[in-house]
């Protein structure tokens, strides 16, 4: 894998604008071991964010966990993300694109057309981002609940763009049924 998280934890340590974020993690929550899937954040947030099948770019397949990126994208506050089709043949991939927003600035971009630099440094957005979102619930009382409440009401909002997108998967599939029933019907009459 191309993202390792010890290594940019160290890294942050390294860098005069990011140690203090390490330093107060560590401060709350104890010393940061292990990988991404053994933080707390991750543990009681990102691990409710169901997979779903995406395009990735071919030559990086083996490079990164592309379960924790959706899991990452998916929890994020700073973006948001939609899958999409680009044609409705069969056996066509969902297309995952991320859209951020900056002041009036938006970029959106498809994870299957991004570079590995530019997925690593998706990674190590989002990490941090949840690192300080999880400083913030135990610092601030009032930020606490407004977190919470985001982190709860972006989850529902996956579960459910994930159950339309099965929805629509099993409406097409009975559709593609029921006409070859019908031509069977008809070659029969």
């Amino acid at each position: 894998m191309l993202f390792n998280f010890q290594a940019f934890i160290a890294e942050m340590r390294e860098k005069e604008d990011k140690k203090e974020i390490v330093e107060k993690y560590e401060k709350w929550f104890g010393p940061i071991q292990g990988e991404i899937k053994d933080q707390q954040w991750y543990k009681e947030y990102l691990i409710n964010f169901a997979n779903h099948a995406f395009k990735v770019p071919e030559e990086l397949q083996e490079e990164f966990d592309w379960k924790l990126l959706l899991q990452l994208v998916g929890g994020s506050f700073s973006s948001e993300c939609m899958f999409e089709k680009e044609s409705q043949e069969e056996g066509a991939e969902w297309e995952l694109t991320i859209s951020v927003k900056s002041g009036d600035q938006s970029v959106v971009k498809k994870v299957s057309e991004l570079w590995s630099f530019q997925i690593m440094r998706l990674y190590e957005i989002y990490v941090e981002e949840q690192m300080n979102l999880h400083i913030l619930i135990k610092e601030e009382e009032k930020d606490a609940e407004a977190i919470l409440g985001q982190r709860h009401l972006r989850l529902e909002r996956w579960k459910l763009m994930l159950e339309s997108l099965d929805r629509d998967e099993l409406q097409k599939a009975a559709a593609q049924e029921q006409a070859s029933k019908m031509d069977d019907l008809m070659s029969q009459l």
